[in-house]
């Protein structure tokens, strides 16, 4: 904010009927006809002074950004493009109005990243892109608010926000979507507000309402703005006026209300932000509170050792040094009222930070807290606001210099702009993959067990299961209590084959989280695995009671009884399981196989053809549409399906016996016996393929 801004008051309903004498005028810094880097001067167009100044600072967005435009996804981006149980237009119907069909209730967010999936599917190049293009949006609108306000500085303050590095965070990471797109509806809210103040039009007062509604539903920090808009008027005028100030902004501020406390109870129900991790107390909050404060602002001044996740702080509300972060802060801020007399920017300054800060401060409980209490993304939009502060009090400075002072004073901020943006390239770096951002956490923060968990995660995917073990057995050697560690534990037991003590392992998960839904899901699995149908179905149905949209505990409960004979049951699961994931091929094909048992060999057959469209090399489902084309008849379809099962899977024992069979059947039984060889050759005790080769032994030619 402009630290030595002119008070003006509103604008009169009546026009001044006497005329005076042109003169310079006087800009907030109080410098007569001396324009500061980004303002328009008298006689040029919007083109050749704003226009310009948006157009560098948008290309120098895209050159700062462009390493992210090769990057993939990363961690729980899953979790926000949306799935395949959310893509159709009832999944748009349940992004609005079914709490937990989304990781969080915003509803704009989840809509537009539907939208996005319709339009490019599941390429990262297009979201990392969108992203960019937002943050390039956020940045043109601040500098647009700061001229609305006549802050000194404002192009500067607009390229420092652009480049920063504390903003990477939010640009590189898909999932942040949210917090770019909510920057931009919650800039626009303002900027359409502060119209409204001016000229008192309700077109602009509904359409600031409307884009402020928008911004709650894409993130609910962005409810501060009505808070933030009475500082600004403060600011402005020095006084607030209940009538004009302040009514207007009631049903904001109610609507703001509403939706934090919609988010707060869906972090406590849907993602679990609740537990011992979250017990700090009254004064343990105000402890965590006073410290991210200087946190954030520290990371502003010196955005070195940025990190995805930073070290958890101990917070004992016993020790009396601890006192000193938030003691500080009240410090400055009573020094700042006591100034405000002669200068009331710094005071408007802080409180905005502080009060745009305030949903991530500890007040409220939100999952990452859980590992840590801070994150770059969560002062993105606070970070703007002392950006704009510090090129405010560069520039009434430079105005004091002489020309050639002032002249090296910009060239050296505009020279610390450019290298904030090399910083940013640079940081980029980090998000090209998982991997890469676990790898970078795990360096700048070895303590950081939620690092070296979900590295684990990421190896088991790609079959790397000792490195995983490794990982996973850091993990809990920093976190002991890690329920999330054991459960990967067991994960990997499982793909060494070592299914009992997998078992055990999600025993000890269980015992630290009894409702973690995922662990109740791979435990059913390793009990199926093990042939204990019963416990397994246990554990699938506390997974369903727990999460009935459970796509996977509903398939893999369908499963477990279609092994113990309730078929039924099973095929009632897995089409439970379609209604949340309708695009998961190896549903589509169990449930198939089930269809067979009950005589409905088309419904299977309609089934397995949706698996392969799905996963066209999916080899199981080719052999079973293979079996149900036999059934009906069908014997040249069914041998093109077997044939193309040897294809893509020619170690498959049951592929080989069953062309072999198909082949039989077709009167080709020297060509039977070769493929039905081929069957034993890989399963010597394959009984079927046995029989099969004494008959088609009977029939050489």
């Amino acid at each position: 904010m402009g630290w030595g801004v002119v008070n003006e008051s509103r604008m009169s309903r009546r026009p001044e009927q006497k005329f005076h004498r042109a003169k310079a005028a006087t800009g907030p810094s109080g410098d007569a006809g001396r324009s500061a880097p980004g303002l328009s001067r008298p006689g040029q167009s919007w083109w050749q002074g704003d226009g310009l100044a948006c157009l560098a600072l948008a290309i120098a967005t895209l050159i700062a950004y462009q390493p992210v435009l090769r990057a993939g996804f990363i961690w729980d981006d899953d979790a926000h493009v949306t799935r395949s149980g959310l893509r159709s237009l009832h999944g748009l119907w349940r992004i609005w109005f079914e709490p937990g069909a989304t990781q969080q209730y915003y509803p704009v967010a989840g809509s537009a990243f539907w939208l996005e999936h319709r339009i490019w599917g599941d390429a990262p190049f297009w979201y990392h892109l969108l992203n960019v293009a937002l943050h390039a949006g956020t940045t043109l609108l601040l500098f647009r608010i700061l001229r609305r306000l006549a802050v000194p500085g404002a192009f500067l303050a607009a390229a420092v926000f652009a480049l920063h590095p504390v903003c990477v965070e939010s640009v590189a990471w898909i999932s942040e979507q949210k917090n770019t797109l909510s920057a931009v509806f919650y800039l626009s809210a303002g900027l359409a507000y502060l119209r409204y103040d001016r000229v008192r039009g309700l077109g602009w007062y509904a359409l600031g309402t409307g884009l402020f509604v928008l911004a709650v539903l894409t993130k609910s920090v962005t409810a501060t703005l009505p808070a933030a808009l009475l500082v600004v008027f403060w600011w402005k005028r020095g006084r607030l006026s209940w009538r004009g100030d302040v009514l207007p902004l009631v049903p904001l501020f109610a609507l703001g209300a509403g939706a934090g406390a919609m988010t707060a109870w869906m972090e406590r129900t849907f993602v679990g932000a609740s537990g011992a991790a979250y017990d700090l107390g009254l004064a343990g909050r105000f402890l965590v509170a006073g410290r991210a404060l200087w946190f954030y602002l520290g990371k502003i001044v010196w955005p070195v050792g940025l990190t995805f996740i930073y070290p958890r702080w101990t917070i004992d509300s016993g020790d009396l040094r601890q006192y000193l972060f938030p003691a500080a802060a009240a410090g400055v801020l009573a020094a700042l009222w006591a100034f405000r007399g002669r200068h009331r920017g710094p005071l408007a300054a802080a409180l905005l930070f502080a009060g745009t800060l305030f949903p991530a401060l500890g007040f409220v409980n939100v999952f990452p807290f859980v590992y840590s209490f801070v994150a770059d993304h969560f002062q993105y939009l606070a970070a703007a606001i002392m950006l704009a502060a510090a090129a405010a009090a560069l520039a009434l400075g430079a105005g004091l210099l002489a020309p050639p002072a002032r002249v090296a004073a910009w060239i050296a901020a505009f020279g610390i702009a450019a290298l904030l943006g090399v910083l940013s390239w640079r940081q980029c770096a980090i998000y090209a993959d998982s991997e890469i951002l676990w790898r970078a956490t795990i360096a700048r923060n070895p303590a950081c067990w939620m690092a070296y968990n979900n590295l684990a995660a990421g190896l088991l995917e790609k079959g790397r299961v000792d490195e995983a073990m490794a990982d996973i057995q850091m993990a809990l050697k920093l976190e002991p209590g890690n329920a999330a560690a054991y459960g990967s534990l067991g994960d990997a037991l499982r793909r060494r084959g070592r299914v009992d003590e997998a078992i055990v392992q999600y025993g000890r998960a269980l015992e630290i989280e009894p409702n973690n839904i995922l662990v109740h899901t791979n435990l059913g699995d390793a009990l199926l695995q093990a042939g204990h149908l019963d416990e397994a179905v246990s554990h699938y149905q506390r997974a369903l009671v727990l999460k009935p949209d459970f796509a996977s505990a509903s398939a893999n409960l369908g499963d477990a009884l279609l092994q113990s004979g309730r078929v039924d049951d099973a095929i009632d699961r897995f089409n439970s399981a379609l209604e949340n994931d309708p695009d998961e091929a190896e549903t589509h094909a169990n449930l198939g196989i089930a269809l067979i048992q009950k005589g409905r060999v088309e419904e299977a057959i309609s089934h397995f053809e949706r698996a392969l469209e799905i996963n066209p090399r999916f080899a199981i489902a080719e052999t079973n549409l293979g079996n149900a084309f036999l059934q009906t008849g069908r014997r040249e379809a069914a041998f093109a399906h077997y044939r193309r099962a040897v294809e893509l899977d020619p170690d498959s024992s049951a592929a080989h016996n069953n062309l072999g069979y198909c082949l039989l059947q077709m009167g080709r039984a020297n060509e039977a016996i070769e493929h039905i060889r081929k069957a034993l050759e890989i399963d010597p005790g394959n009984a079927g393929a046995q029989r099969n080769l004494r008959d088609a032994l009977s029939r050489r030619q």
